[in-house]
């Protein structure tokens, strides 16, 4: 599988371009926009074409999955604390059916402990961070973890291998794709090559 994170701060012609992205096979986007308030998730949400809704996945704004057809929510590490550790109640409301729940972690150990049942996992920094300074990679090899993992950090056509390796289910890029001149492009030869 090939998770890709939106970019943090809207880039040019970001829709057009997601589309594009979507037409070559993009399954997993993680609508990932920090600055973003909800109006904000809401109209980027309605300014994608609405077949494509169903390969989107939340990281804030989880009830927007009651208003969209979304394919799921996203809870980063700090989310997945403070919601998860409370029992289910949070769920409480959510119209979760059929949808997908993954979480963000740092270190292995603790998504290797982690008892809550995730569709997967994103594990970051497997590489030296493209989108994020000073964020050095782990190079962590999850082989002996029995859960679908996906690495995330400093992914691009030519780490791939080494990421399928060290034992990850998929892969999860940013910068990868975003921060190159022709992202469709970009996200072509990842996805070739992953293939």
């Amino acid at each position: 599988m090939i998770v890709l994170i939106a970019p943090e701060t809207d880039v040019k012609n970001e829709i057009s371009i997601l589309h594009q992205l979507f037409e070559n096979g993009l399954e997993y986007y993680h609508l990932r926009k920090p600055s973003k308030d909800y109006e904000a998730h809401v109209a980027y949400l309605k300014s994608i074409d609405k077949k494509y809704h169903s390969k989107i996945i939340v990281h804030y704004f989880h009830e927007l999955i009651n208003e969209f057809n979304l394919k799921g929510i996203h809870f980063q590490e700090q989310k997945r604390r403070d919601a998860l550790e409370n029992g289910s109640e949070y769920f409480i409301g959510l119209n979760m059916m059929g949808k997908t729940m993954s979480s963000s972690f740092h270190e292995p150990e603790d998504l290797e402990a982690c008892d809550i049942e995730f569709d997967y996992h994103l594990l970051s920094p497997v590489f030296s961070s493209i989108s994020k300074q000073g964020y050095e990679g782990r190079g962590f090899d999850v082989n002996h973890i029995d859960k679908t993992i996906v690495g995330m950090g400093g992914v691009i056509s030519e780490t791939i291998p080494k990421v399928l390796e060290l034992g990850f289910k998929g892969i999860g890029v940013l910068g990868g794709v975003w921060n190159t001149d022709n992202p469709v492009e970009s996200f072509k030869e990842i996805k070739s090559r992953y293939h």
